[in-house]
């Protein structure tokens, strides 16, 4: 009986399931409509149809959860893309217990490739210590890594937006392809760093130290545009020499 009883609810899952779909289906087909053109008569989708398939994933989505089963990695992906045009999918946010670390990858690549994704969004980290780490492909941010050690540090692909780097300390580090767009790198010290495609879209670099960084003649004269490009270096070995001429912009 109890198998029987199993049998006939599945039977009844699957027709709840068909008919759904079927309702679905019919409910989101694009509607055709005859529009004149030039004496002739062209069919084309109607503008209340023109979304059904953005429409069709969303019903798909609550089909799914109707049903039990797991939530397409389309439906709650967060897609960015920055203005290098590097596209990051940022999954929800799970704060759980350690998150918030340090960890070196164990690939040894610059690609960003890890055993899982490396996510330290929103994590309260000043003065924290990643000299030499290996941090490609970090997720960080609206993270506070103020007055933070990442000397020798790769930095790849990292993912910094509006993150707080105040004071952080690059030097000798690879942050190529990064994304600052937003963050705060006031008086941060990106000597002898490598920055080539690193954007500093909308950051904040008033005081911070590029002396003999290295960037491309596009990225430079990106960085030579931002308005907060100001102020002089205020300690270290080039200590009173002004921001905007550490970093080579006339």
């Amino acid at each position: 009986r109890v198998i029987s009883s199993a049998y006939d609810s599945m039977v009844k899952l699957s027709c709840v399931a068909a008919a759904l779909l079927v309702v679905a289906s019919d409910a989101l087909r694009p509607t055709m409509v005859a529009r004149p053109l030039r004496g002739r008569v062209t069919m084309g989708v109607s503008e209340n149809s023109r979304s059904w398939q953005n429409n069709a994933g969303i019903a798909a989505v609550a089909l799914a959860v109707s049903l039990g089963a797991a939530t397409p990695a389309f439906a709650v992906a967060n897609e960015i893309i920055n203005a290098n045009g590097i596209k990051y999918k940022l999954p929800p946010l799970v704060d759980k217990p350690g998150r918030c670390k340090f960890v070196s990858s164990s690939m040894g690549q610059a690609n960003g490739a890890r055993d899982s994704q490396f996510d330290l969004r929103a994590c309260k980290m000043p003065t924290a210590n990643a000299e030499g780490f290996d941090l490609s492909g970090v997720i960080a941010s609206d993270a506070d890594f103020s007055s933070s050690n990442f000397k020798d540090a790769q930095l790849s692909k990292g993912y910094f937006a509006n993150a707080n780097l105040d004071k952080a300390d690059f030097t000798n580090g690879v942050v190529d392809r990064v994304d600052f767009e937003g963050a705060s790198l006031k008086g941060a010290i990106f000597q002898n760093t490598v920055l080539t495609s690193t954007s500093f879209q909308g950051a904040d670099v008033a005081g911070a130290d590029f002396t003999e960084a290295y960037l491309g003649d596009f990225d430079l004269k990106k960085l030579c545009k931002n308005p907060t490009l100001t102020g002089e270096i205020t300690k270290g070995e080039h200590e009173g020499i002004g921001t905007r001429e550490s970093a080579g912009c006339k």
